[in-house]
């Protein structure tokens, strides 16, 4: 095998492939990315099993071939190298001559038949989705995952399209994440993908509005966007019926400018770290919602205007599912729904209706 390629645009490939290496296979050869050299491009792949990325460079090929590098230390080598042409060319059975400049390296290589074959998956176009929507819908939801295995279905997103519509879901056990979006689609889908590929995804995901195209099996899913693919496993199972878990009724309705709420909660949470439960109090009544904190370092009192309707409430959360939810909203203002202090809250976007979130309470023992 040898070929010429640009620093830059090598180094991207790597960076991209590298992603689906975790570094902490038994089998040695997952440890490291599949070079394939093909007409005038390069193939890079990385793989955990569970999830793959392949990516294509342009390069000039001499001679064409396949190897597997270690992926750290390959890329470690091409990052620090000048910015210049690299040449690459394998040099005996069993090592390949990196050369740049004046810089000359040798690496031991693997056999590129004992990197394991990718799913095939057939790719009869299912849907596309633009990009940034794709990545913002991934950041609004991805934060609920659950991050223990306790309950594996949870550690992943639901990814579910029916009635034209897309819907992520995410939730732990104390708190809910939706996002929704209108997708020009006939399909139905229900499948619920792990929370690493989409972190991964995310990732590579760009702000624009050029299209991401994901085809599903029954066990897989593929994202193909650009010269990259995305290849992840499903889990398996079946997600909650998280529809039942959302209250379609409520006794108080707040209006809280999002901003000042989320600041108000960050300067509580401050006291707030007694026993972990990070707990912060809400009473609500008259326009007003004061939020108090107190612990053995001292106590804090905050106050917000609110627009409000229904009765008065005194219930408490856990600081930090609050202030997570209130980071992603991007409007700025928000609506509260209560029903009782032990029950979840429920907050939404007051102009687009294209987000939930549900977070439980923490039971007061005075309650």
């Amino acid at each position: 095998m040898r070929f010429t390629c640009e620093k830059s645009i090598l180094q991207e490939g790597i960076s991209t492939a590298q992603k689906a290496v975790t570094g902490k296979s038994t089998m040695p050869v997952l440890n490291g990315i599949l070079i394939k050299t093909f007409n005038n491009e390069i193939i890079l792949t990385g793989s955990d099993i569970d999830l793959s990325i392949e990516t294509r460079v342009k390069a000039e090929i001499l001679e064409e071939g396949s190897i597997v590098i270690d992926a750290k230390i390959f890329g470690e080598i091409i990052r620090k190298l000048p910015n210049d042409v690299i040449h690459i060319n394998t040099i005996d059975n069993n090592s390949i001559e990196i050369l740049c400049q004046k810089s000359r390296f040798t690496l031991i290589h693997m056999n590129a038949d004992d990197f394991p074959e990718l799913p095939n998956i057939n790719e009869n176009m299912i849907f596309s989705i633009p990009q940034k929507i794709l990545k913002n819908m991934i950041k609004s939801t991805i934060f609920a995952t659950a991050q223990d295995d306790t309950r594996p279905i949870l550690t992943g997103v639901l990814f579910e399209i029916n009635n034209k519509n897309l819907n992520l879901v995410a939730l732990d056990g104390y708190r809910l994440a939706l996002r929704s979006e209108i997708l020009e689609t006939d399909n139905t889908i229900n499948a619920v993908i792990p929370g690493k590929t989409l972190n991964e995804v995310s990732k590579i995901l760009e702000e624009e509005d050029e299209n991401v195209n994901i085809t599903f099996t029954p066990n897989h899913i593929l994202f193909s966007l650009g010269e990259t693919k995305i290849i992840s496993r499903l889990l398996e199972g079946d997600f909650i019926k998280y529809n039942s878990i959302i209250p379609s009724e409520y006794n108080l309705k707040a209006i809280a400018k999002r901003a000042d709420l989320l600041n108000c909660i960050e300067r509580a949470s401050l006291m707030a770290k007694e026993g972990n439960t990070n707990l912060v109090k809400l009473s609500i009544e008259d326009e007003n919602m004061v939020i108090t904190s107190n612990s053995q370092l001292g106590m804090v009192r905050e106050e917000l205007n609110i627009i409000l309707q229904g009765e008065p409430l005194q219930i408490a959360f856990n600081s930090k599912y609050l202030i997570d939810v209130l980071k992603i909203m991007d409007e700025d203002e928000i609506v509260m729904e209560f029903s009782s202090s032990v029950s979840p809250c429920l907050l939404k976007n007051k102009e687009v209706n294209n987000c939930t979130y549900l977070v439980l309470p923490v039971r007061l023992l005075n309650h």
